[in-house]
């Protein structure tokens, strides 16, 4: 991708030759960093040979690879070639969606479609703004070198440029909602700037991503109803933060030596061996929550089966997860977006097992008033 002479080749090569460098047992020494988790890391699989060798599928990596050159930077600066982030972004908007549709209908699909372009939009914003802030830590981590910023493919003004292209876009989505929606969404900008910043001054930085990735689970609802029904919204936001302190404890492992040789902190680094104790504790809060949720808004048998399923799929998560083997801890993190689907196709079971209004009664009742009345 970059067109390197002289020093720049050599340059290259201490970027690309550390992905080949292999620690005790064969894994790789060190693991792409993703936005969103742990101080915004890349999710990315830790082998890249596995990834040159699907170089003719139609995977996300393979159609930012098949872009031209000049786009290409911009595209993984967004993390498009890694597209689990913007998946775990997603989910929790398509459950509140799902969750405020009427009885016996599917969701939204118009509100579902906006909101997968808005995730893809503030996710790549919030990939940017993590570079930014890291640019200069970057370069000295042969993880993190050939980021687009840190390696010098996208200035500081380009990707700022780039940043404010993002963010009118997203607005632009965004002002297709309602005014409630439209308040809501701008007060998440804040999360969204200081969460990157948090694996600095805190060993909670998962907690933060929590509360930044499961906005959607807040704005969704009311998105379709006008406003924040507390009873549904509430207890569902609180699942998601539950979730994402799960799946991104278990991705921070895969990153626990290096975060601890260069001074960052992640909830891995905090839970250590008692990781697992505290992985079950969330997973139990989590199903909670859900159930809560769940019986405020009226769902049915098929939303608890799914709630049960989610509740077998992340006891099995931590359960047989190795927290020191990056690969395992990779399969578990992604496996998540299985998570988010069996919740949100029982959410849309669930709502048309509901029975239908019957607007023939509403009707009946106001003809026998006027009935009356006359």
């Amino acid at each position: 991708m970059l067109h390197l002479g002289g020093a720049g080749l050599v340059r290259g090569l201490r970027v690309v030759s550390p992905a080949w460098l292999r620690g005790p047992g064969g894994l790789p020494l060190a693991l792409a960093r993703t936005t969103g988790t742990s101080g915004a890391r890349d999710r990315r699989a830790p082998a890249s040979g596995t990834q040159r060798g699907r170089a003719l599928s139609l995977s996300a990596a393979a159609v930012v690879n098949s872009a031209p050159r000049p786009l290409q930077p911009y595209l993984r600066l967004m993390r498009l070639d890694k597209p689990i982030g913007t998946w775990l972004l997603y989910l929790p908007c398509t459950w509140s969606i799902g969750l405020a549709a009427d009885p016996g209908c599917f969701p939204d699909w118009y509100m579902l479609s906006l909101f997968g372009t808005g995730a893809i939009l503030m996710r790549g914003a919030g990939c940017t703004i993590n570079d930014m802030w890291d640019r200069d830590f970057d370069k000295k981590v042969e993880r993190t070198a050939n980021r687009p910023i840190a390696a010098g493919d996208i200035s500081a003004f380009q990707s700022f440029v780039f940043l404010g292209a993002q963010l009118t876009l997203a607005l632009g989505v965004l002002l297709h909602l309602n005014y409630y929606s439209i308040a809501m969404g701008a007060a998440s900008l804040l999360l969204v700037v200081t969460y990157p910043l948090m694996k600095r001054v805190t060993f909670w930085p998962q907690l933060a991503l929590g509360l930044t990735f499961n906005w959607g689970a807040l704005l969704g609802w009311s998105a379709v109803k006008g406003s924040c029904d507390p009873a549904v919204c509430l207890p569902l936001y609180f699942s998601g933060v539950m979730w994402t302190l799960i799946y991104d404890t278990i991705y921070a492992h895969q990153d626990k030596k290096d975060d601890a040789l260069i001074g960052l902190k992640s909830t891995a680094l905090l839970f250590r061996e008692n990781t697992k104790k505290w992985l079950s504790g969330f997973g139990v809060a989590m199903v909670g929550a859900l159930s809560l949720a769940g019986a405020s808004s009226g769902q049915t048998l098929p939303y608890y089966a799914a709630v049960a399923a989610v509740g077998a799929h992340l006891a099995h998560q931590i359960y047989t997860v190795d927290i020191h083997r990056a690969e395992d801890c990779w399969e578990k993190f992604t496996s998540n977006r299985t998570v988010g689907l069996l919740l949100f196709l029982g959410i849309v079971l669930g709502n048309l097992y509901k029975d239908k209004p019957d607007k023939t009664k509403g009707a009946d009742a106001v003809g026998e008033g006027s009935e009356r009345t006359s």
